[in-house]
């Protein structure tokens, strides 16, 4: 099982993925970056935006797990995206509401779309991922 982006590397774990590996940093960084939204956002926006954010690469995970089922993988890589574009919405209102300065994020979105580049490849090479696993 390969990752299309690392170049014939083949992965042995989830892990191992660069798109996982992205997601991470994706997470931690729109933690730091809400660390210092309006205390009145604590259970909406700063919950909501860090929530969507760490479940894309949870879902990577599980998506690791299921893919021994094509379709079941798949599914899993489409609700890490699902999840990828509702960050980028939290970002949008972040931005609207000037929790963040542009400059944050152009990088944080810059993750999102890099993510959602690779989450469409490996679902289009669905079948390179898939398969019995010894």
């Amino acid at each position: 099982m390969s990752d299309p982006g690392a170049s014939g590397n083949y992965a042995s774990s989830f892990r191992d993925l660069r798109v996982y590996q992205t997601a991470l940093d994706l997470a931690s960084a729109v933690f730091d970056a809400s660390i210092s939204f309006p205390r009145e956002e604590k259970y909406s926006l700063t919950d909501q935006i860090r929530r969507s954010s760490r479940s894309i690469s949870a879902n990577i995970a599980e998506a690791w797990g299921k893919r021994r089922y094509p379709a079941a993988f798949v599914a899993k890589l489409s609700d890490s995206l699902s999840e990828t574009f509702e960050t980028q919405a939290w970002l949008d209102h972040s931005l609207r509401h000037s929790y963040i300065t542009d400059e944050t994020f152009r990088a944080l979105d810059s993750h999102c779309v890099s993510i959602g580049g690779m989450l469409r490849a490996m679902e289009n090479k669905a079948e390179s991922f898939c398969g019995p696993i010894s």
